[in-house]
């Protein structure tokens, strides 16, 4: 044989030991036994109901919500959006559109700004409005409703925090929209 050959194979075989003698030592030295208990237990949500089985509560209608809703309340939520969004009439869009008048106005139709594909097709080229429901549901998980939507927001979780919001959302109008009713059947969503 070859004396590179045999001096390449012993160079190879030479770091393999090294390699496993220096693992198995800081095996030995760094051991750590499984804990008896774990620190933090992840548990999976159930998505129709809790871990007993037991069915989800049903989501509180809209209209029932803005019954008891606080503007004012809403107003200190909408601070979350105002690095993306303004309110004031004629307000300049930034990240996302003006909202000024938001509620009923057309999805996807502010004027001079670029919604994405998604968007567009959920606007079903504007038939659709900006109704109590759809603004709930949108603000819950925008990208939950609206797969594909370019807005980046987790959404608002607590209903009271959202109805809040949306009763804040209908100030901002030179004429509000009128409350629905909350004795009403709630309209479908799309």
């Amino acid at each position: 044989m070859n004396s590179y050959v045999n001096m390449g194979v012993g160079a190879f075989l030479g770091t393999v030991f090294v390699l496993m003698s220096v693992s198995i030592a800081s095996e030995g030295i760094f051991h750590a036994p499984a804990p008896e208990k774990e620190g933090y237990a992840i548990v999976a949500e159930a998505s129709s109901g809790d871990a007993a089985g037991e069915p989800a509560a049903a989501a509180t209608p809209i209209a029932q919500l803005l019954a008891g809703a606080d503007a004012a309340k809403g107003e200190a939520v909408f601070k979350k959006c105002t690095s993306c969004h303004t309110g004031e009439s004629g307000g300049a869009n930034k990240v996302g559109p003006n909202l000024f008048d938001i509620v009923n106005r057309p999805i996807a139709s502010h004027e001079g700004f670029s919604y994405s594909a998604a968007m567009k097709d959920f606007s079903k080229g504007s038939s659709v409005h900006w109704d109590y429901e759809h603004l709930s549901h949108f603000l819950e998980g925008p990208k939950k409703y609206i797969a594909g939507t370019a807005m980046g927001f987790a959404g608002v979780k607590k209903e009271t925090e959202r109805a809040d919001l949306i009763a804040y959302l209908r100030t901002l109008s030179a004429n509000p929209a009128p409350l629905p009713d909350p004795a009403a059947a709630p309209a479908p969503t799309n």
